[in-house]
């Protein structure tokens, strides 16, 4: 595939999961891809992937929670390839169900400062390199549950309803510089971080059968992200990509 020939990819939490998958589609497609994450060493094994299967990789240490490690990144990529074209801020963590006011103060501001200030970081840091390149794309990797939150959805759901009015401000925002910005929404993803551990084979499957949802595993998110990415900078922004079972 040579969808992404020529095209510079940055993907935040690209170590493992979504964000993995991702970054070795866009390298597959003919992109170059740089990974950035908390945890340098899922992030070396991604990009020492992508080197082996012959794309150019960079894997860099950063935090979306600081702009700082951000704006650093970024500078890393522009050195290492001279030039950004696609943004996908995935970086976040996990829910932790259970009442809204039973969060801590400091899970509720880890929460916000990973799921919602991240993305924020991202494109603050993004969009001079992804300008000077004549426009680009940025996908912000959403959830359901920002549109279908109720009791027991907590901090997280909170911060990705965040993240989503965040990428409708930016599309309209950055669409004259030539910048498409968009949702995609995975819906429930086979993950690292995915439930406690205890399921049998199978039971998870049916769990979200039950609940109207299919549970996927990430190279099908990857394939969602791959046609984003591929639109043109000019075409469709301020859209919500889905792969929910559900309506949302």
């Amino acid at each position: 595939m040579t969808a992404l020939a020529g095209k510079v990819a940055l993907v935040t939490g690209g170590g493992t999961g979504i964000g993995a998958a991702i970054a070795e589609a866009y390298a597959s497609a003919g992109a170059h891809v740089a990974v950035t994450g908390r945890r340098p060493e899922p992030l070396a094994r991604v990009a020492a992937r992508i080197s082996a299967a012959g794309g150019g990789a960079l894997a860099a240490s950063a935090d979306a929670a600081e702009l700082s490690a951000m704006s650093a990144a970024v500078d890393m990529v522009l050195a290492r390839f001279g030039r950004l074209d696609i943004v996908v801020a995935n970086a976040g963590i996990q829910p932790s169900p259970g009442p809204v006011l039973d969060c801590s103060p400091g899970r509720w501001r880890e929460m916000l400062d990973i799921n919602l200030t991240g993305v924020w970081n991202t494109a603050r840091a993004a969009v001079p390199a992804l300008t000077a390149g004549g426009g680009g794309s940025i996908i912000v990797i959403g959830s359901g549950l920002a549109r279908v939150s109720g009791a027991g959805s907590g901090a997280y759901a909170v911060a990705k309803a965040g993240a989503s009015a965040l990428a409708r401000v930016l599309a309209a925002e950055l669409r004259a510089a030539g910048i498409a910005v968009n949702e995609l929404i995975p819906g429930p993803t086979r993950t690292p971080g995915m439930g406690d551990g205890t399921e049998r084979p199978g039971e998870a499957e049916q769990r979200w059968r039950d609940a109207g949802e299919w549970l996927k595993g990430p190279e099908e998110v990857a394939r969602l992200a791959l046609y984003i990415a591929s639109l043109p900078p000019r075409g469709p922004t301020g859209q919500v990509f889905s792969l929910a079972g559900r309506l949302l």
